[in-house]
C-alpha cells in the first residue's frame, strides 16, 4: 500500500503540495519583480527630479542671460545715442564757429529813417555777408547761435540840422551809442563793442527816438558782426 502511493504521488508528496508549493514559487517571483519595477520607478523619479532640477537651473542661467543681453543691448544703445549727441554737437559747433554777417541799410534807392516819438530797431536790408545765418534781414535782429565773445561795427549817416543816433543793444540792454549833432551837410557817427553771448542772445542797433538817418546808394549806414572765439 504505501509503495503504491509512493509510485502515484512520486517523491514530492501529494499533488495538492506540488500545487501549493508552484504558487508560493510564483508568488515570490511576481514580489521580486515587483520590487524591482519600485527601485526602477524610484530611481527614474528621482532621475527625472534630477533633469527637472537642472532644466530649472539652465531657464534661470538663460533668463539670466538674456536679461544681461537685453542691459548690454540697452547700454549700447545709450553709448550710441551718447555718441551721436556729441558728434552733432561737434558739428554745431564747427559750423556755428563761422558766424559773420554785415549789411547796410537800404537794398536800392535813397531814403531817410526818423525822427520817431520811441526808439525803433533799425533793420539792415541789404545783406552783403551772412554766414552761419544769424542775422535777419526782416527784422534787423542778430541772434547768437553758440554761447562766445562777438565784436559788432555799426554806421549812421545823417545830414542837416538833425541829430543821428545808433544804440546797440544786446537784449534789452543799452551797450553803447553812436551819435552826432549835425548842424549843416552830411555826418557820420559809428562805433564798436565786444560781447561775450549767450545762445539766443540778440543784438541790434535801435534808432533814439527824435533822431534821424539816412541812407542811400552808397551805403553809409551800416551794421555788422562775427564771431571772435567760442566758450
Amino acid at each position: 500500500m504505501l509503495k503504491t502511493w509512493s509510485l502515484v504521488c512520486g517523491p514530492t508528496g501529494p499533488p495538492h503540495w506540488r500545487r501549493k508549493f508552484h504558487f508560493s514559487r510564483d508568488s515570490e517571483d511576481i514580489h521580486a519583480v515587483l520590487r524591482e519595477l519600485t527601485a526602477s520607478l524610484t530611481e527614474q523619479k528621482v532621475r527625472t527630479a534630477f533633469l527637472e532640477k537642472q532644466t530649472q537651473e539652465q531657464e534661470a542661467k538663460l533668463e539670466r542671460q538674456k536679461t544681461e543681453i537685453d542691459q548690454l543691448k540697452l547700454q549700447s544703445e545709450e553709448q550710441e545715442a551718447k555718441l551721436q549727441t556729441e558728434i552733432n554737437k561737434v558739428k554745431q559747433e564747427l559750423q556755428v564757429k563761422q558766424v559773420a554777417f554785415s549789411a547796410s541799410q537800404l537794398d536800392q534807392g535813397a531814403a531817410d529813417t526818423g525822427p520817431f516819438n520811441t526808439d525803433t530797431t533799425l533793420i539792415f536790408k541789404r545783406v552783403v555777408t551772412n554766414i552761419g545765418n544769424a542775422y535777419n534781414p526782416h527784422t534787423g535782429i542778430f541772434t547768437a547761435p553758440v554761447r562766445g565773445a562777438y565784436h559788432f561795427v555799426w554806421k549812421v549817416y545823417g545830414y542837416g540840422n538833425v541829430e543821428i543816433s545808433g544804440v546797440l543793444f544786446r537784449n534789452g540792454e543799452h551797450i553803447f551809442i553812436a551819435y552826432e549833432s549835425p548842424t549843416s551837410g552830411g555826418v557820420s557817427a559809428s562805433n564798436g563793442a565786444s560781447l561775450l553771448l549767450e545762445v539766443g542772445d540778440q543784438v541790434s542797433v535801435r534808432l533814439w527816438a527824435g533822431t534821424r538817418i539816412s541812407d542811400n546808394e552808397y551805403h553809409h549806414t551800416t551794421f555788422s558782426g562775427h564771431l571772435i572765439f567760442t566758450m
